[in-house]
């Protein structure tokens, strides 16, 4: 059974991970957020679930509207071959949340079998806060970068923190 969006706080809480969550409407893609980007201060946030020509998976987070080459991206992250996305069932499976709800905080349910290899764009770790979906996407929670490499870090992942985006290529992160 995939960890709730109160299993995922009370993990924050004794983590010592001071985190704050906002609800509202449920949002599936990064254009219908845009309200949301004036009411809650921070980095906003995309997530792309994706798995290489040898079925390793890469759970890629970068600011909303970064740029990443899906055609290159595999030189980058160390993937075997061009990525493509992973399906709602592969997800489900893995991470334990939907489309529309990925999240690095679904890392939490891939604590024993570590498949996915987190991927955080090094631009958006330029930001003091970051914001993700607490596992469903009628919330959001932000942590700060610190401590969403020690959340990654608790549930057994390291993440790896690259520039997979234009912008942080272009800025020489």
């Amino acid at each position: 059974m995939p960890a709730t969006r109160d299993d995922l706080l009370a993990y924050f809480e004794e983590l010592g991970i001071p985190v704050t969550t906002v609800d509202h409407e449920p949002v599936f893609t990064v254009a219908e957020s845009g309200d949301l980007h004036d009411r809650i201060p921070g980095g906003h946030t995309k997530n792309l679930f994706v798995k290489d020509k040898k079925g390793r998976l890469f759970l890629i987070v970068a600011l909303h509207d970064a740029e990443i080459d899906l055609k290159k991206v595999h030189q980058i992250i160390g993937a075997q071959g061009r990525v493509s996305f992973g399906n709602a069932d592969l997800l489900m499976e893995v991470l334990g949340v939907e489309p529309g709800s990925v999240t690095p905080f679904s890392l939490i349910n891939d604590r024993e079998a570590q498949r996915v290899t987190p991927v955080f764009d090094a631009a958006m770790m330029q930001h003091e806060v970051l914001n993700y979906h607490p596992l469903k996407n009628n919330a959001t929670t932000a942590i700060s970068a610190a401590d969403l490499l020690k959340f990654a870090s608790a549930c057994g992942h390291t993440a790896q923190v690259l520039a997979v985006s234009e912008e942080a290529k272009a800025s020489g992160l």
